[in-house]
């Protein structure tokens, strides 16, 4: 079986897993995720009969309108990071075409997901910009950098099912690390949990993406 589909069966296992140890909330971004590092070690990559195959190249059609927010005008207008180069391309390479996302995208990397997000069909990521992770002290970061199944847990903490459009963005959502989020507003004015979207409803080949101005923390 292709590789990125193994990778993609064992995130969905491991995150399964995972929603399975029961909700703790945490203080500091590595507090979160270490009661499930077990749960969250994708180590064992087993066949799923219900992987898909890797997004196409062009976006789904269910997507629709343009990406709201005061953040978006950072987006490139043309080429390489623009809303229309970026729907053509799967999330985990979207977010190292985008400069504001950078730290995320090397985080990404880090936690070997980069691929593994490339595999995903029709989820939404919420993705902290570079001001977001430089609120976090050097030292957490650091640990939290060193940790591969606290890095795949808190991730994981940032993605749910489905493309959510701006008319979604409401009430409670599920992560896929299986503890909630709570979105509220509209328009140019939504949050996630006590975290600001800088510019969301971006659209890649097989996501949406919503930037918000803070790492998110389970409750």
């Amino acid at each position: 079986m292709n590789t990125r589909l193994l990778a993609l069966a064992a995130l969905t296992a491991a995150l399964s897993m995972s929603a399975a140890c029961g909700s703790q909330g945490g203080g500091n971004p590595a507090a979160p995720v270490a009661a499930n590092e077990t749960a969250t070690d994708m180590t064992s990559e087993t066949p799923s009969a219900e992987a898909s195959e890797s997004p196409s190249a062009t976006p789904s059609p269910s997507v629709s309108g343009s990406p709201v927010g005061a953040g978006c005008s950072t987006l490139p207008a043309s080429g390489k990071g623009s809303p229309a180069e970026l729907a053509k391309v799967p999330v985990g390479t979207a977010l190292s075409d985008i400069p504001s996302l950078s730290t995320l995208a090397r985080v990404v990397k880090k936690a070997g997901l980069a691929e593994t997000l490339n595999s995903a069909q029709d989820i939404t990521v919420f993705a902290p910009t570079n001001d977001a992770f430089n609120k976090i002290p050097k030292s957490q970061l650091d640990q939290l950098m060193s940790n591969r199944k606290s890095l795949r847990g808190l991730l994981a903490y940032h993605v749910v099912k489905g493309r959510k459009a701006p008319a979604d963005m409401h009430g409670e959502l599920t992560s896929l690390e299986g503890r909630k989020l709570t979105v509220s507003g509209s328009d140019s004015s939504l949050k996630v949990n006590d975290a600001t979207v800088t510019c969301g409803n971006i659209a890649t080949s097989n996501a949406t993406v919503y930037q918000v101005d803070k790492v998110l923390m389970p409750r």
